[in-house]
Order: C-alpha cells, then sequence, then structure tokens
C-alpha cells in the first residue's frame, strides 16, 4: 500500500487544520476515520474472497487428481479382471467336462453291473431254497 512516513502524517495534519479548520477538523478526521475502515473491511473481504476461491480451486484440483487415479484404478482392475476370466473360464469348462465324462461312466458302469447281476427275484428263490436245504 502507501507508505507514510511520520513527516508526511505531520504534513497532511497541518493541511487539513489549515483547510478545515479547528471547528470541522473532528469531524472530518472521524469520517476519513470511518472510510478508511470500510476500505479496509472491503479490502480484507476481498481478500478473504480470494483466498475461499483460492482453496476451491486447489479443492476442485485435488478432486480432479483423485477422479483421475480412481479411472486409472478401475482401468487396472479391468484388466485384471479380463485376464484372469479367461483361464477361470477355461478351467470351468474343463470341470464341467470331467463332471459329464465322469457321469456318463458312472452311468455305463452301473448299467454294465445291472446287465451282470441277475434280478433281484431270481437271486432271492435259489438263495431261500439253498436256506430249506440246510435244514
Amino acid at each position: 500500500m502507501i507508505d507514510f512516513s511520520l513527516g508526511k502524517l505531520l504534513l497532511i495534519a497541518l493541511i487539513a487544520l489549515i483547510v478545515l479548520g479547528p471547528e470541522k477538523l473532528p469531524g472530518a478526521a472521524r469520517t476519513a476515520g470511518a472510510m478508511l475502515r470500510r476500505v479496509r473491511s472491503g479490502w480484507d473481504s476481498v481478500r478473504a474472497e480470494v483466498e475461499r476461491e483460492l482453496q476451491l480451486e486447489e479443492i476442485k484440483r485435488a478432486a480432479r487428481e483423485v477422479a483421475a487415479q480412481g479411472s486409472a484404478a478401475k482401468g487396472t482392475v479391468d484388466n485384471v479382471i479380463h485376464d484372469v476370466r479367461e483361464p477361470v473360464q477355461a478351467v470351468m469348462a474343463g470341470l464341467e467336462q470331467s463332471v459329464t465324462l465322469g457321469g456318463d461312466a458312472v452311468e455305463k458302469t452301473a448299467a454294465e453291473v445291472a446287465t451282470t447281476l441277475p434280478s433281484a427275484p431270481d437271486a432271492v428263490v435259489p438263495a431261500a431254497k439253498h436256506v430249506e436245504n440246510r435244514s
């Protein structure tokens, strides 16, 4: 701001005393002080607003950086999921095929066992005769 030394302030006070006179000088000083307070208050308000805007810009910049990092992380996760999905699907297909082949083998073995074993009524009658003959 403007640099006022003691000599400059005394010169301004002397000029004001000569121009305004001793009767109007106290009222003029009060008015000048009130105006100076308003100017300072306005200046402080402007400075505070500028500081808030700077902080807001900094927060927005940080939010953009976080969003960019989040997008990059999402892209990385999507790539990993894509890379892992194909081998997992191949393993699942292999397991499904193994289960299907295993189920077919069990059914085939069960059919073979059923054809080689005598039916239950045919097997019970000779066993019963064998028990009667022993008695």
